[in-house]
C-alpha cells in the first residue's frame, strides 16, 4: 500500500509538472496576444516539439522573450537543453555599451556558457557548433542596417550552412517596417561594422524575412537550412510598440521609432542624445547656443555611453521627445529635415562631419550612411526633394528584390 501510494504520488508530480509547463507557455502566449501580434517565440506549440530531444545553441540577448519571462530560463523550465547562447552586441543580457567589446562569460543564472558574437569572434566556429543539434535565432531587430543585428544573423547563418547545421528563427516585428528609405549602399568601401549589405539604411523587413533574403541573394555562399516561425496576424504597417529595450540606448518606444533618422547623426558634430536618459529623441551641440532655447549637458552613464560626444558640455537644440511619430509614418520616409536643419544652424561647417580616422579616407558619417553622396549633397545645398530624387532607382530596384521575400503583407 505505501508503495502503491508512492508510484501515485510521483505519477501526479510529473502530470503537474507538465500541467504547470503548459501554462507558463499559455499564459505567456496570452500576455503577447492581447495586442493582436504574437510573436514567433510566443507560438510555443509550434516548435516545442521540434526542440525535444536536441542539443540547442540559443542566439539571445535580452530581448528574446516568451511572454515577460527570457527565452533561456523558459526552455530550460520546459526541460529543452541550451547547450550555449550566443550574444550580439551589447551581450547576451544587453547591459553593455556600443561598441563596447564583450568577453565569453558564463551565465550566472543558469551556468550556461555565453558565447560573444561581438569584436573578434563575430561568427561561430566548428568547434562552438560541434555540440550542438539545432541553432535557434530570437532577436528583436528595428530595421536599420547600421543596427547589427542583421550583421549577427549573416555570420550565423554562413556558419549554420558551412557545418550543417539548420536554423530556426522565431520571428518578430520590425517597429520601423513601414519605411524602406534613404540611400542605398553600393560600393565595398564603404562596408564597415555599421554596414556590410547593399541595401538602403532602413530595409522594412524582419529578422525571417532578412534571412531569406540574404540566402536568397547570394550573401551566404552555402545555402542555410532555415525554419520561421512567423508571427502571427501582422503586416508591414501595424504599429508595434517593443515590450522591451532592445539596446540601452534605444530605451524608449520614442527612441526606436527616431532611430532611423537620429543615428545618421552619428559621424557629426551634433550630439543624438547619449549620454543621456533620452538617447535618440534629442539633439544639440554646444556651437548651437544662441540658435536654440532647448539645452541638456551629456555625462559618461555605463552601460549606456561612456564616451558621449560633447561629454560634460552643454549641448543646444532639438527636443524630439514629443514629436509625433505619425508623421513618419504617414510619409513613409527617414527625416532628412532635422540633419539639414542642423547643418545649416552649424557655425563651423567644415568640421560638421566628423572625418575618418589617421588611417581611414572615409568618413564615420559616410559609413553610417553608406555613401558619400548625401554628405557632399547637405555641403551643396542639395535640396532634400532632389536628394531623395537621387534615392529613387536605388529604392526601386531594392524594393522589387525584396518583395520576394516577404513574409507578410
Amino acid at each position: 500500500m505505501i508503495r502503491f501510494s508512492f508510484i501515485l504520488f510521483l505519477m501526479l508530480l510529473v502530470i503537474g509538472n507538465i500541467e504547470c509547463s503548459a501554462q507558463i507557455a499559455s499564459s505567456d502566449q496570452h500576455s503577447s496576444s492581447k495586442s493582436g501580434i504574437i510573436t514567433g517565440a510566443d507560438q510555443t506549440e509550434k516548435y516545442l516539439p521540434y526542440l525535444n530531444g536536441k542539443r540547442i545553441g540559443l542566439v539571445a540577448n535580452q530581448s528574446s522573450l516568451i511572454g515577460k519571462k527570457s527565452i533561456v530560463d523558459s526552455l530550460l523550465s520546459l526541460g529543452n537543453q541550451i547547450v550555449k547562447v550566443f550574444g550580439p552586441e551589447h551581450g547576451f543580457r544587453g547591459n553593455a555599451s556600443n561598441g563596447a567589446v564583450v568577453s565569453n562569460e558564463t551565465d550566472a543564472k543558469t551556468g550556461i556558457p555565453i558565447i560573444s558574437l561581438y569584436g573578434k569572434n563575430q561568427k561561430p566556429n566548428k568547434e562552438q557548433l560541434a555540440d550542438i543539434d539545432l541553432m535557434v535565432f530570437d532577436i528583436q531587430d528595428v530595421g536599420c542596417r547600421y543596427y547589427t543585428n542583421i550583421n549577427t544573423l549573416e555570420y550565423v547563418m554562413e556558419a549554420c550552412a558551412e557545418n550543417n547545421k539548420e536554423l530556426l528563427i522565431l520571428d518578430r516585428p520590425n517597429p520601423n517596417a513601414y519605411v524602406v528609405d534613404g540611400p542605398v549602399m553600393t560600393d565595398d568601401k564603404f562596408k564597415s561594422a555599421i554596414g556590410i549589405h547593399y541595401i538602403p539604411m532602413t530595409h522594412g523587413m524582419t529578422i525571417g524575412e532578412f534571412a531569406q533574403y540574404l540566402n536568397g541573394e547570394g550573401y551566404v555562399k552555402e545555402q542555410c537550412k532555415l525554419n520561421i516561425i512567423k508571427v502571427a496576424n501582422y503586416n508591414h504597417d501595424m504599429p508595434y510598440t517593443l515590450p522591451i529595450n532592445p539596446s540601452p540606448n534605444l530605451n524608449t518606444q520614442q527612441a526606436v521609432m527616431l532611430f532611423p533618422s537620429l543615428c545618421m547623426f552619428e559621424g557629426t558634430a551634433i550630439n543624438e542624445g547619449r549620454g543621456t536618459y533620452m538617447p535618440f529623441t534629442i539633439l544639440g551641440a554646444p556651437a548651437l547656443k544662441g540658435k536654440y532655447s532647448f539645452s541638456y549637458k551629456p555625462v559618461s552613464i555605463p552601460g549606456m555611453s561612456e564616451k558621449p560626444n560633447h561629454k560634460d558640455s552643454v549641448c543646444y537644440g532639438l527636443d524630439l521627445r514629443k514629436y509625433d511619430i505619425e508623421k513618419l509614418r504617414e510619409s513613409r520616409q527617414i527625416n532628412l529635415s532635422w540633419l539639414i536643419e542642423l547643418y545649416n544652424a552649424y557655425p563651423d561647417k567644415a568640421n560638421f562631419f566628423t572625418p575618418g580616422r589617421a588611417n581611414q579616407d572615409i568618413s564615420a558619417f559616410d559609413l553610417r550612411i553608406g555613401t558619400d553622396q548625401l554628405r557632399k549633397q547637405i555641403i551643396a545645398g542639395v535640396s532634400e526633394a532632389d536628394i531623395r530624387k537621387s534615392w529613387e532607382p536605388g529604392l526601386q530596384k531594392f524594393k522589387a528584390v525584396r518583395i520576394k521575400y516577404l513574409l507578410y503583407p
